[in-house]
C-alpha cells in the first residue's frame, strides 16, 4: 500500500467514525458550545461537511458573514467561516444528509484517483492552497479526526484516542516537535526536551537543538533532558491542536520550567 493508499484508508476511517459520532447527535448537543472558538458543535459538523463539499467541487453557499468572527485572520479563514454560517440555518437533518452524501462523492473520487505520486497536484484543495495530494490527504484526516474530538469533549464522550486516525494525527503533531521547539520556542542550542506521550497512543519523543540552531529528532532519548513533558494522548491533542491554553490541561513538567512554559505555548501546530 502506497502513502497516499494509507492517507486514503485513513481518511475512511476517520470520516466513518466521525460520521457515526455525528449522527447520534441529539438536539441538545447539536448547539452545544466547542473549543472552536464561537462555533458549536454543529458548526463543527457544518465545517467537516463544507471542506469535503469543496474538495468534490460544489459552489460555495453565498453567506454574508461577521468579519470579526474569531476565526476569520486570512483568506483561507474567509471561507472556513463561510462554510458554517451558510449552514446554521439548516437542520440538523439536513446538514447530516449532505455529510453522508459528500464524503460518498469525496470517496469515489479518490477511489478513482491513481494516488501514485505524493508531490502531484490534486485538482483541488481548500482556498486553493498550494498543497500536494501527500499534505492534503494527511490534513483531511487530521482535519476530521480533531474535530471528532473537539466534538467528543463538547458532549462529555471520550472516545476515539486509539484509532488509525489518532494515531496519524499523533505522528503529525510529533514530525512538528524540532521545529516548535528550536524555531517557535527558540530553545537554545544544547537544549534536549522529551515528550512523554503516555497513551491511549504512547511514545517518548526526543529532540535536541544543534549548534546552528536547528531542532531534530534523537534516537536515543536522554536520561536528564533540559525538559521533560508528560501528557496524555488527548491532552497533546488539545495543545497541538491550539484548543486550549496550557494552564487549563494536565501536564507534568520537570527541568527548565520557563523554557516548558515556551514550548507549551508553541505546540499549537494545525492551521
Amino acid at each position: 500500500m502506497t502513502v497516499l493508499e494509507q492517507h486514503r484508508a485513513a481518511w475512511k476511517a476517520a470520516s466513518a467514525d466521525f460520521s457515526t459520532l455525528a449522527h447520534g447527535l441529539d438536539d441538545e448537543q447539536w448547539h452545544l458550545p466547542t473549543d472552536c472558538p464561537g462555533w458549536s458543535v454543529g458548526d463543527v459538523v457544518a465545517h467537516v461537511v463544507a471542506l469535503e463539499a469543496e474538495l468534490v467541487g460544489d459552489e460555495p453557499l453565498r453567506v454574508t458573514i461577521d468579519k470579526a468572527a474569531p476565526h476569520i485572520k486570512n483568506p483561507v479563514g474567509i471561507l472556513t467561516e463561510r462554510g458554517v454560517v451558510a449552514r446554521r440555518s439548516h437542520s440538523r437533518d439536513d446538514v447530516l444528509a449532505e455529510l453522508d452524501a459528500v464524503v460518498a462523492r469525496r470517496g469515489d473520487e479518490l477511489d478513482a484517483a491513481p494516488l501514485d505520486d505524493p508531490a502531484g497536484d490534486p485538482p483541488r484543495t481548500p482556498g486553493g492552497i498550494g498543497w500536494s495530494w501527500e499534505r492534503l490527504l494527511s490534513s483531511r484526516t487530521l482535519d476530521v479526526w480533531v474535530h471528532e474530538q473537539d466534538i467528543r469533549r463538547a458532549i462529555g464522550t471520550p472516545g476515539g484516542l486509539d484509532s488509525v486516525a489518532a494515531e496519524h494525527a499523533q505522528a503529525v503533531f510529533v514530525a512538528a516537535l524540532p521545529y516548535v521547539v528550536a524555531k517557535v520556542a527558540g530553545a537554545p542550542a544544547g537544549t534536549t526536551v522529551v515528550v512523554d506521550v503516555t497513551g491511549p497512543v504512547s511514545g517518548v519523543h526526543a529532540v535536541g537543538v544543534e549548534g546552528d540552531g536547528r531542532g531534530s529528532a534523537l534516537d536515543d532519548v536522554p536520561a536528564d533532558p533540559t525538559v521533560r513533558l508528560t501528557l496524555d494522548t488527548e491532552t497533546f491533542t488539545i495543545l497541538a491542536a491550539g484548543r486550549r491554553e496550557a494552564d487549563r490541561v494536565a501536564v507534568r513538567v520537570t527541568g527548565d520550567e520557563a523554557l516548558a512554559g515556551r514550548i507549551l505555548r508553541a505546540l499549537a501546530v494545525t492551521p
